[in-house]
């Protein structure tokens, strides 16, 4: 059965992080999920925009909402901050008829029709576990990892605050531990699992991000990863891209492949590399996929 989805890309995916798109284009279409990438939709304002113009960035939110009531579909999305951005003017409008109605009239002046409050929004990485049987997914699965030690690393923007996701979230969340053990991995528990990745502090605390990023990488490596995945493209730049700056900052080597979950799941359903993107990484996993026998 075919699932369709408003694909809500994000800015990263379309721009640093395209081997992120690929992936998750490649896995979908495997499972027979349909990503309909969302035309008029506009980068979701993030945090900057929610604090500094709270009631225009719901007017954006809800305009990307509208377009996928118009599509007739929720929206999936690959990106942390995305997700809660949206996430969270989702269940604003949701919960308060009265702010809902002043949104749909700033629509009605820019010529936009209200939103009905009908859409969800998914991360596609709920979408594997939640939307898809565990028994389909596990037959695409062609070349398991075999054992390999898979640090799953969340990110904050997909688990807090718990109440305004579709999903599972904070404590709870176990959607990368079960798309590893699925893959034939074993996930990593280490203490950075939960924590930023340092990306929004990147401009304002350049130091700091760096830190953090040795700190989550180094967590997982000490405690037996073999390589990282994030559900998120901007913990992919920071955890991934920036890797090798931190280890500058910090003056140590870390050296933990880091990629996005649908490159790993896309890797394990041996769909091609190039496909997949992993020419792109910072820190190529090829090494430690090669030697369990999935590239």
């Amino acid at each position: 059965m075919t699932m369709n989805f408003a694909y809500y890309i994000g800015c990263a995916a379309q721009q640093t992080q395209k081997e992120a798109d690929w992936a998750a284009e490649a896995v979908c279409e495997e499972l027979g999920i349909k990503l309909h990438r969302m035309k008029k939709a506009t980068c979701c304002g993030a945090v900057s925009l929610r604090e500094t113009k709270p009631a225009f960035a719901l007017a954006v939110a809800a305009r990307i909402f509208v377009e996928a009531e118009e599509m007739g579909m929720d929206i999936a999305t690959i990106c942390n901050t995305c997700l809660q951005t949206l996430s969270q003017a989702n269940h604003r409008l949701k919960n308060d008829d009265e702010l809902l109605d002043s949104i749909n009239e700033v629509l009605k002046k820019s010529g936009v029709a209200p939103y009905k409050g009908t859409v969800k929004i998914k991360h596609l990485a709920w979408v594997m576990v939640d939307d898809v049987e565990a028994d389909v997914l596990k037959s695409k699965i062609k070349k398991p990892l075999n054992g390999l030690r898979v640090a799953p690393f969340y990110g904050c923007h997909s688990l807090r605050p718990a109440e305004i996701f579709e999903a599972e979230a904070g404590e709870k969340a176990k959607h990368l531990e079960t798309l590893i053990e699925l893959m034939g991995g074993n996930p990593v528990r280490f203490d950075g699992r939960d924590k930023c990745c340092g990306f929004h502090v990147m401009l304002s605390d350049a130091k700091e991000m760096r830190q953090m990023v040795f700190n989550n990488t180094t967590s997982a490596k000490e405690a037996g990863a073999d390589v990282m995945i994030t559900p998120c493209t901007l913990c992919d730049m920071a955890m991934g891209s920036y890797q090798g700056i931190a280890e500058k900052s910090v003056g140590k080597k870390v050296g933990l492949p880091e990629m996005n979950f649908a490159q790993l799941l896309g890797c394990a359903m041996g769909l091609d590399e190039k496909r997949l993107g992993l020419n792109r990484l910072h820190v190529s996993p090829r090494p430690q996929l090669v030697a369990r026998g999935v590239l």
